[in-house]
């Protein structure tokens, strides 16, 4: 792997998002800020030595042929399509055996499929380690393509979320994919009176 890993912003229906990769696969997803030099900013404060792949232009044309599918699956997704990401490849570093297995039993929840943190635990083969895997999924370095939003808390609450915007961020990932997480409305609420 070089010393300077490539990383390219790009725009969304959800804002900019930024990728950086390796020859491995992507090894990093910086989901929206307010705008795109916050997000920029955000991707090289975790990847300080990372260099924009087309520093001229934000072009998806000139970058690697996975890379560049990764970009227009993501793009779909943002725009409320079902995607299904576990065909493109990861570079997960230096994760340990239980982040791995977390982040590939969390890569097989399909589209609008959530569990709790403890049914993921035991999917993974680690039951009742529901708060180690809610500490592992904290550090997924590709959120959307390792879905750790589709995990929530007991009882089908949110749950804690670190990318930007937390857990408001999360809910809009779930209300994207068709999730309605917590209680609907009161039936005297929906009346404009």
């Amino acid at each position: 792997m070089s010393s300077a890993p490539p990383y390219h912003l790009f725009e969304t229906p959800l804002g900019w998002i930024g990728i950086a990769w390796s020859e491995r696969g992507l090894s990093r997803a910086q989901l929206p800020e307010r705008d795109r030099a916050a997000t920029e900013r955000r991707l090289l404060a975790t990847m300080p030595r990372a260099q924009a792949a087309h520093p001229a232009e934000q072009s998806a044309e000139q970058l690697p042929g996975a890379i560049a599918e990764a970009v227009a699956a993501i793009r779909r997704y943002a725009a409320g399509e079902t995607v299904d990401f576990t065909d493109i490849a990861v570079d997960l570093g230096d994760a340990d055996d239980f982040r791995l297995a977390i982040y590939d039993a969390a890569r097989e929840l399909g589209f609008g499929e959530t569990v709790t943190y403890g049914e993921l635990a035991a999917r993974a083969g680690h039951a009742g380690l529901a708060r180690e895997t809610g500490q592992a999924l904290g550090q997924n370095p590709v959120p959307i393509v390792v879905p750790c939003h589709r995990i929530l808390a007991a009882g089908g609450k949110i749950g804690g979320f670190s990318a930007p915007g937390g857990s408001i961020t999360k809910e809009r990932l779930l209300n994207l994919e068709g999730v309605q997480v917590g209680a609907p409305p009161s039936a005297q609420g929906s009346f404009a009176f």
